[in-house]
C-alpha cells in the first residue's frame, strides 16, 4: 500500500536475555527466544504508566526542572523495594497493607494517581489522589505564604536632617515618618554632623528627641546612637497605636444625638 513501509521485527539475543534469570518488568524469562504475553505483564507495565500520573497533562517548561524531579520521585513506583505498600485511598481512608499490583489497580479503577508519600517506611506508604490538582494546590499555598511573608516584612525608611533644619523641612519629614509607621515600616532618623558641626552635638540630640516626641505613640524606639557623628534613632511601628488610627470613627447613637440636640436647644 502506497505511503506505508513495513519493517520486519526480530528479537535479537542480547545480554538482557542472556541467562535463564533474565527479567523484563520483573518477569522471569525462562526462554528468552520465545517471549509470550502473560496476564501479569499488563499489571507490571502499569508501574511505568503510573509514574507519570493519569490525572492530567504535566508542564514541559524547562524552567521547572526541580518540580519535575519531585514529581518523578513521587510517582516512580519502580524505586520501591517492597512488594507491598500501606495504602491510603482517595478519601484519605487507611486501606491497609496491600500488594503494589492491587494498589495500582485501585488507582486505575478511579482514574487517579498512585503517589509515594513515605518511600522509606516499612512498608512504603502510598496514596491515591489527583496528583496534578495536589501539586497545584501546594504551589498556590506556597505563593500565598510568600505574599503573606512579604506583607509582614518591615522595610527600613531613612530620613536625614541637619541639626539646623528649618520648620518646613522638619514638618515634611515628620509627616513622612508618621506615614511610614502607619504603613508598617521602620523609620531611621539621622542627623549627620560634618567637621566642626560636631560642636553642635547637643542640638542634634535635642532635635532627635523632639522628633521622637512629635511622632508620639505611633513609633517605639528600637535602637539609637548618640555617640558617633551620625546620630540616629530607629523607630518601629506601635501596632496598637497604628491600628487605632486606622479604625473608622464610631457613629453616634441616634438617641444620644437627639439628646445632644435637645440639650443645645434648651441651652
Amino acid at each position: 500500500m502506497a505511503g506505508i513501509t513495513t519493517f520486519p521485527f526480530k528479537l535479537f539475543h542480547s545480554p538482557l536475555f542472556a541467562s535463564s534469570d533474565s527479567k523484563l518488568f520483573g518477569l522471569s524469562l525462562s526462554n528468552p527466544n520465545s517471549l509470550k504475553f502473560h496476564s501479569s505483564l499488563s499489571t507490571s507495565l502499569s508501574y511505568v504508566s503510573a509514574r507519570y500520573g493519569g490525572a492530567g497533562p504535566r508542564s514541559s517548561d524547562s524552567g521547572r526542572r526541580q518540580s519535575d524531579s519531585e514529581d518523578e520521585q513521587a510517582l516512580d513506583l519502580s524505586t520501591l523495594r517492597s512488594d507491598t505498600v500501606r495504602l491510603i485511598d482517595q478519601n484519605q481512608n487507611m486501606v491497609g497493607v496491600v500488594s503494589i499490583d492491587d494498589a495500582i489497580q485501585m488507582a486505575e479503577d478511579v482514574e487517579l494517581d498512585l503517589v509515594i508519600l513515605s518511600p522509606d517506611a516499612d512498608p512504603p506508604v502510598v496514596r491515591i489522589m489527583n496528583y496534578s490538582k495536589y501539586r497545584y494546590e501546594q504551589q498556590k499555598k506556597k505563593r500565598g505564604q510568600q505574599k503573606k511573608s512579604a506583607a509582614s516584612r518591615m522595610d527600613l525608611k531613612e530620613l536625614k536632617m541637619g541639626y539646623n533644619i528649618d520648620e518646613h523641612d522638619y514638618s515634611v519629614r515628620l509627616k513622612a515618618a508618621r506615614k511610614f509607621l502607619k504603613d508598617g515600616d521602620k523609620v531611621k532618623v539621622i542627623v549627620n554632623l560634618k567637621g566642626r558641626e560636631n560642636e553642635f552635638r547637643n542640638m542634634a540630640i535635642e532635635l532627635i528627641t523632639r522628633f521622637q516626641n512629635d511622632v508620639g505613640e505611633l513609633g517605639v524606639e528600637e535602637a539609637k546612637n548618640f555617640r558617633d557623628r551620625n546620630i540616629f534613632i530607629i523607630l518601629v511601628p506601635n501596632k496598637a497605636a497604628v491600628q487605632k488610627t486606622q479604625e473608622p470613627p464610631k457613629k453616634k447613637d441616634k438617641s444620644a444625638a437627639a439628646d445632644e440636640v435637645s440639650a443645645s436647644v434648651q441651652a
